[in-house]
This record gives C-alpha cells, structure tokens and sequence, in this order.
C-alpha cells in the first residue's frame, strides 16, 4: 500500500512537471522558479484533504432522486456543446494544443485582455490549487478570507503551513471587506474573494469590490473566484475582470462548470498580469490537462446566450419554487445570487442531512453563526419536487 501511494504521489508530481513545461506554461522560466521538492511531495497530499462537492457526492448512495448537493447545473451542457463532442472524437488522437490556443483567444476577445494574462486547467480547482502551492512557498505567510467561504484554496493553503485568517460575514451574511482589509499584514501572502460567495450565495456591491482591490492589490494580490458570476443579471459588469488591464494584482478565476453545465469536462481558465501567469504554470498542467473533446465543446458553448439564457430562466424558476416551499413551511433563508440556497436549520445540521439522504435528496449542511444550516443547490423542477417532499416530513 506504502509503495502504491508513493508510486501516485511520484507520477502527480511528475505530470505536474511536465505540465510546467508544455501549453501556457512559461516553459523559458529557470528551473528553479519550479516548486520546491517539498512542496511536490504535499501536491497529492493537498488534493485529497478537500471538503468539496464532489467529495460529498462520492460518499452519496446512488442512486439520487435529487442530487442538490454539488451546485451543478442539470440543465446542461447545451446541444451546441454536446454535438461538438461527438464531432471532436474523430480526431481525440491527437493532442488539442492548436485548439486550446483558439479558445484562450476567445476568452481573451471577449473579456477584453490578451491571450498572455490566461492560463487554463481542467476547471478550475487545479487553478485554485496552483495558488495555493504558490502563495504559500514563505515560510509563516497567512491568506485572508471571509468566513464562511469556498475552502478549496485557503484550506489546500494550510497544507502547505500557511495561516488562513477568516473574517466572519456582515449581519446580512455578506464578504465584509472593510473587516477583511484590516486583516492585511506584513505576513499576507494573498487575499481569496469568492463573489458570488459560496456557500451564501451572496454578492458584494462592485463598486466597493473594485475599490477594495484597487487599494489591497498594492499591498499584496487578490484572487477573485467568480465561479458564479454568469448568474447574475449581468456578469461582465458584477466582475473585477477590468482591474487587471489597469495593471493591479489581481486573479480571476473562472469555470464552465456552473451555469455551462461543465463540472464533468472540466474547463476552467484564470486571468491575471502575465508574469503571475508565467509563475503559477510551474504549479498546473495548465491546458494540457484538458481533453480534446472538452475544449471543442467549450469552444462551441462559450457565450452561447441563447442557452445560457434559458439555463438561467430554468434556475430562477426553480429557485422561487423552493423560496415558496421554504416560506409555506415557516423557513427563512438568504436571498441568494446563485444556483443555490443557504438557511438556517431548526435541527441538527448533520441529521437533517442524514434523513434527507434516506429519502433521496442530497444536501449540503453548515455551521457558523451559532447556527446550523442547510445549502441546497438549485436542480429540474421533479428535483425540487422530491427535496420538498422530503423536508417537509422532516422539517
């Protein structure tokens, strides 16, 4: 057993050498700007130490009658991106680098920076990841976040010893960036924004946003996660996408495995000023870790209005039938931006969660607050059905 996890954590650490050196990757960099010995033996280690959602959906039973614990979207991937995939197998032999580079492009077009400030991953975990190794490389640096928030950077951070600070939420369960701001110090290696947040689904004024990384970008960087973003009515003005053509230091991080529908092909892309791009690639596979057939159905799906638009009518739709089964049961919850909902229990979290799986639907719980609460991510309509069927036998 020893061997056989020595062997997986030899051959990560390898791909991930080699991914340093291949599409996007800065490959002209030294050799010693790669990671550490000791920061490769923890990569594996990092990888497996997550509470995610996908986590979560492993330890579930299957068959769901409503999977509402992973924040997917069950409503794709489009047609468009689905026709691409049957058309790209033909030519799956071969390695898709020219094809990467078409979508990098795309992106760049679209959100108004140049093919240099983008580096892909096969979603964006291993981005999240890469930020984590690379921020934690001093020895007694700290990560500023909110509280509660997506864990998957910070928490991977502590695996590294680097000190994660949270900032509990405002009183209206928001980021509170005045309180964060104060938290910079001299050990500061990055602060991590998730906004929308999760798992409140909760969105910060943009102006303020922009403000706040105006100023803390010149301290040390800010690593935006808008995950979420192509929820909100318009997402190209909710992101901080701008700050970094005026040359702040800060990240953003993406995905299409939300409202895209992509969270099993595995497309993801992170923006920043071109030598944090060049820095970060020696900690991911970058591009080369994405199939063939998910870049040509990425390709196919990006900006593809139409069925983003009837994605998010399909979400709203679904949403408000749970706002009314929460309300009519006597439930409060917080208005949510997203493609889930967040509120306060009035039983146990984790038996809540545990009678709901007996019935069939799966959920999410959390504590903070002095309070237990339940995320429940937002499915079809007969998903729904079946949550409001159960909760109200065990509500």
């Amino acid at each position: 057993m020893a061997s056989s996890m020595n062997r997986r954590n030899w051959i990560k650490s390898s791909a991930l050498l080699a991914g340093g050196l291949t599409l996007f990757s800065g490959a002209s960099n030294s050799l010693l700007a790669l990671p550490s010995r000791s920061t490769r033996k923890k990569i594996a280690e990092a990888s497996y130490n997550l509470a995610t959602d996908e986590s979560v959906v492993l330890a579930a039973p299957a068959p769901l009658k409503a999977r509402l614990n992973a924040n997917e979207n069950p409503f794709g991937p489009s047609a468009k991106a689905k026709k691409a995939v049957m058309e790209a197998l033909d030519n799956s032999y071969q390695y898709p680098s020219v094809y990467t580079r078409e979508l990098v492009n795309k992106i760049a077009e679209h959100e108004g920076v140049k093919p240099e400030n983008i580096l892909m991953g096969a979603g964006s975990s291993p981005l999240l990841l890469a930020a984590a190794m690379y921020y934690s490389e001093k020895n007694g640096s700290n990560i500023v976040s909110g509280d509660p928030t997506y864990a998957s950077l910070p928490r991977s951070a502590t695996d590294f010893s680097t000190v994660w600070t949270k900032v509990p939420l405002t009183a209206d369960h928001k980021l509170d960036l005045d309180a964060m701001e104060k938290k910079v110090d001299s050990s500061t290696s990055l602060m991590y924004i998730c906004n929308p947040n999760n798992p409140t689904g909760t969105v910060v004024d943009t102006a303020k946003l922009k403000a706040f990384c105006e100023r803390v970008s010149k301290k040390v960087p800010v690593f935006v996660d808008e995950a979420y973003i192509d929820y909100l009515p318009d997402p190209k003005a909710a992101s901080v996408m701008d700050c970094i053509n005026k040359g702040q230091n800060v990240i953003v991080a993406r995905t299409f495995s939300k409202l895209y529908g992509f969270a099993g092909l595995r497309v993801g892309y992170l923006v920043a000023q071109p030598e944090l791009v060049k820095a970060l690639s020696n900690y991911t596979a970058g591009g080369f870790s994405i199939s063939a057939t998910s870049i040509m159905a990425a390709l196919a799906a990006y900006q593809d209005k139409e069925f983003l638009q009837d994605a998010l009518k399909k979400t709203l739709a679904s949403k408000k039938y749970l706002y009314d089964v929460l309300k009519k049961e006597g439930y409060e919850y917080i208005p949510s931006s997203t493609n889930f909902v967040m509120f306060p229990l009035k039983m146990d979290g984790e038996k809540f969660v545990a009678e709901l799986m007996k019935r069939g639907v799966g959920v999410r719980q959390w504590k903070f607050s002095g309070k237990d609460w339940c995320r429940i991510s937002i499915g079809r309509m007969d998903e729904m059905e079946a949550f409001a069927d159960a909760f109200r036998q065990v509500s």
